[in-house]
């Protein structure tokens, strides 16, 4: 009998984690504006560095600094998927003004979605992943001083 319960402890605790292991990743397309404009979120971007997205038109490209992929995690247990990515979002463009500034740029452009290498351009969304516990937005684009 003790054999009987221990076998049944272990196939639960084997679909447990097999349940576990099935990881959730919901892809959605959210608009630029409405992460800009989210509130109560207070890791954002300070301004020092402007953002072009895609095609957008920039003032003159006065040098470049290269490239960079911005691909930080955001916690997502707990908050809606829209949540989650509106936070991810900022939190991946705050990454990227970061390493601008570091760089001694004061913009990036041709910014695009980058997750796993596959390249989403567009002026008005972004890709975002959710999974059970973390959102990433992964970001890549042109390190840039332009003029002002």
């Amino acid at each position: 009998m003790k054999l009987f319960v221990c076998l049944l402890m272990a196939l639960g605790f084997a679909l447990c984690a097999a349940r576990l292991a099935r990881a959730r990743n919901v892809e959605l397309l959210i608009p630029i504006a409405d992460a800009m404009a989210a509130t109560g979120i207070s890791d954002r971007p300070t301004g020092a560095v402007k953002f072009f997205f895609a095609t957008q038109k920039s003032p003159e490209i006065l040098k470049s600094l290269g490239s960079y992929l911005a691909a930080p995690r955001t916690g997502a247990m707990g908050l809606s998927d829209q949540r989650a990515c509106h936070e991810a979002f900022l939190w991946t463009l705050v990454d990227l003004e970061k390493r601008a500034q570091r760089a001694g740029a004061n913009a990036v452009v041709n910014i695009v979605s980058f997750y796993r290498k596959k390249e989403m351009a567009s002026t008005s969304e972004f890709e975002c992943h959710v999974g059970n516990v973390i959102a990433t937005v992964w970001l890549k684009g042109d390190l840039v001083n332009i003029a002002e």
